[in-house]
């Protein structure tokens, strides 16, 4: 961490939402895979304890990494699943270790789509049989389409978290519509090729966002967060465009949404990584332009996550209503406590280069692998411990990720 001399009032204020919950403060911890359920998909004490950790650093709201709503789809072995009542018990001591220091919890809700790595052996299931545009995944993992009964039954599984979440005692969700993942594929024009009404036109591509949010607010009701993830773009030719982005921003707003988290990318150009266009990456904020277009236009709730580091940016877009919340992700493997930092007025500085090779699904996973090995070291009482090399990123939790994938359930 540095030192600003920038004023942290800010971020210091609470944020109300239309669902009448307050946000103590603006910082957010977005979403990361922690990979800390047990081998059931129920979540553990360590993941209890991770949050714990998180919310004791003063953080505003945590968003969840991806919950499943479907057993059969994982994006990682050791993912949370919730979709009955069998663990909701667990998922209640979660939700209370995360706001005991008067944090809120919001639990993401996700479907993977064709990027689904478990089960081995089965397709998965995606808008169109259109496997991903990476060497050898688009002849090795090809998925098969979804039927129009699957389709509504994934609208209803979502909704089933949602309300399965809530009453576990989450302050409410987030539904997962970026990254490229299932809800993410349908938006695109290069993942979703149907000519039936969930694809072709823009409004036929979102349709089935806007049937999930609708089934997820009645599930969640009027008074808990309901919050969606959507990419500012997917940085790909072809793929949806920051203008469509814009329109589905706005037929979001008008489905009465509390939170809109704006990041970007997916499997085939991870922007939220990183590893955007040179002209994106290359910024502090890296979605910060399409914040910008979208609030001309729109007085939804934001929050910008990717990229943010600097502690002045960041009272800056929140002052001049830019954005509500900022989110940030990695930096909080490294730095538990580090809401109180950014509200104390330092930014962040990364303490360590997390190898690459250049092969974009093994370089995602390395961070996978790197960020994991530190949240296991949070959850056991442990300080964050920079990790440096490939050989030592791979053996941190490699051996645990393929010993993870054999004994899933």
């Amino acid at each position: 961490m540095t030192a600003s001399l920038s004023s942290n009032s800010t971020l210091q204020q609470p944020l109300r939402l239309a669902c009448g919950i307050s946000i103590p403060n603006r910082i957010a911890k977005s979403a990361m895979s922690e990979q800390l359920a047990d081998r059931h998909g129920s979540p553990t004490t360590d993941i209890q304890q991770l949050y714990a950790a998180w919310a004791r650093g003063g953080t505003g709201l945590l968003i969840t990494g991806n919950v499943m709503i479907d057993h059969r789809a994982f994006v990682e072995p050791r993912n949370v699943v919730l979709e009955d009542q069998q663990f909701l018990q667990a998922h209640k001591l979660w939700a209370q270790a995360a706001q005991a220091n008067g944090s809120k919890i919001i639990m993401q809700i996700n479907h993977p789509g064709r990027v689904a790595v478990l089960p081995l052996l089965k397709k998965p299931i995606a808008p169109s049989a259109v496997g991903l545009d990476l060497p050898a995944m688009n002849l090795i993992r090809v998925p098969r389409a979804m039927s129009e009964t699957e389709i509504f039954e994934q609208i209803q599984r979502f909704a089933t978290t949602a309300a399965l979440a809530v009453k576990a005692g989450f302050d409410g969700v987030q539904v997962h519509a970026a990254h490229g993942y299932l809800l993410s594929q349908f938006l695109s024009p290069l993942a979703n090729t149907r000519s039936d009404q969930w694809g072709g036109s823009p409004e036929n591509r979102r349709r089935i966002l806007i049937e999930t949010v609708r089934a997820v607010r009645q599930a969640v009701g009027k008074n808990k967060i309901l919050s969606v993830k959507l990419n500012s773009a997917d940085f790909q030719k072809g793929g949806l465009s920051q203008e469509e982005s814009v329109q589905i921003a706005l037929a979001l707003e008008a489905e009465g949404i509390d939170l809109l988290e704006v990041s970007g990318g997916n499997y085939e150009s991870p922007a939220q990584l990183g590893y955007a266009p040179e002209r994106q990456a290359q910024r502090d904020a890296y979605f910060l332009d399409y914040a910008s277009a979208l609030r001309q236009h729109s007085r939804l709730p934001l929050m910008l996550t990717g990229g943010l580091r600097n502690v002045e940016l960041m009272n800056r877009i929140v002052a001049d209503g830019t954005v509500d919340l900022v989110g940030l992700a990695r930096p909080f493997a490294l730095h538990p406590d580090l809401a109180k930092q950014l509200l104390a007025g330092k930014s962040v500085t990364e303490a360590a280069k997390i190898p690459a090779i250049g092969y974009k699904p093994v370089d995602a996973y390395l961070q996978l692998a790197w960020h994991a090995a530190q949240f296991r070291r949070i959850s056991s009482g442990q300080k964050p411990k920079a990790i440096k090399g490939l050989v030592r990123t791979l053996l941190a939790f490699g051996p645990r990720m393929g010993f993870n994938i054999l004994t899933q359930e």
